[in-house]
């Protein structure tokens, strides 16, 4: 099924307006969702707004917004106060800086999204502003829902994703992480090049398709068994790993590679002679 598009608008850049549209990176029908049920009666169950104090369920127009300034103490903002601030839709992607695509921290990154033009007019001036903008990132905001989004546009394949960011003031510092001040400042270089080694000898080109996700696959067999009436065998549950000498650690990881490469390599020669067209017996 082809993709919808959420949103329609303009990526706007200097002078230049681009009708796009955007759509959703992620796909959330991939992941399991599950109901509340009763458990007597199987029947789902319905979630009610109570007030504790009047003892009674309280409707949709009875609710106002309250912002705890301390501890059970509120102040109340209606739609006319909030309206003051919230910014207007207005369709447009206002890109206000560029940047090296490098210097976007993954740490403020929320969601990703799709851009693509918005029919075959756009389409031309679209793939120019893609291919200059390579090794880059543009940085903007678009009002949105009655809120101000920070994003971040960057080209990907034949397309631009954008992401929706946090702000500054939402992201902790790691210095605020007590733990981390345990961590020593100076370390073994024996250890370090050893540690190296055992890193380099798992690296790959990153290709993170040919991953899936096993708990969703297991719960799907869980939950198909379910549904025929099928006994479901537990899984026998492994053991904690034990705690032992960083550099014996790191000698048997390097070792236990290896051990399987070695046959995998073999695997992979006999795979390749036979695959080799054989040679003609000369007459």
């Amino acid at each position: 099924m082809a993709a919808r598009p959420t949103w329609k608008g303009y990526l706007k850049i200097s002078l230049v307006n681009i009708p796009v549209r955007v759509f959703p990176a992620t796909d959330a029908a991939a992941t399991i969702s599950f109901n509340q049920l009763h458990r007597e009666c199987r029947t789902r169950i319905q979630q009610k707004r109570w007030c504790p104090t009047c003892q009674v369920e309280v409707p949709n127009s009875d609710l106002v917004k309250g912002y705890e300034f301390e501890k059970g103490q509120y102040v109340v903002l209606d739609e006319e106060d909030i309206a003051k601030v919230r910014p207007a839709s207005t369709r447009v992607i206002n890109v206000v800086q560029f940047a090296n695509a490098s210097a976007i921290d993954p740490v403020y990154v929320e969601r990703p999204y799709y851009l693509a033009p918005d029919g075959q007019v756009a389409a031309e001036a679209f793939a120019v502003m893609r291919e200059g903008m390579v090794g880059k990132a543009a940085i903007g905001k678009l009002a949105l829902y009655g809120r101000e989004y920070l994003v971040a546009i960057q080209p990907r394949e034949n397309g631009l994703v954008m992401y929706t960011m946090r702000h500054a003031s939402e992201v902790r510092a790691m210095s605020a992480i007590d733990e981390l001040q345990t961590v020593p400042a100076k370390i073994k270089p024996d250890e370090v090049k050893l540690a190296r080694q055992v890193i380099g000898s798992f690296e790959t080109e990153g290709d993170l398709s040919q991953y899936r996700d096993d708990y969703q696959d297991e719960l799907r067999k869980i939950i198909d068994a379910k549904i025929a009436g099928e006994e479901i065998v537990t899984p026998q549950e492994e053991a904690p790993p034990k705690v032992v000498n960083l550099m014996d650690a790191l000698r048997q990881s390097l070792e236990r590679v290896s051990a399987t490469k070695k046959p995998l390599a073999k695997i992979a020669e006999a795979k390749a002679e036979k695959a080799a067209p054989k040679k003609r017996a000369a007459r």
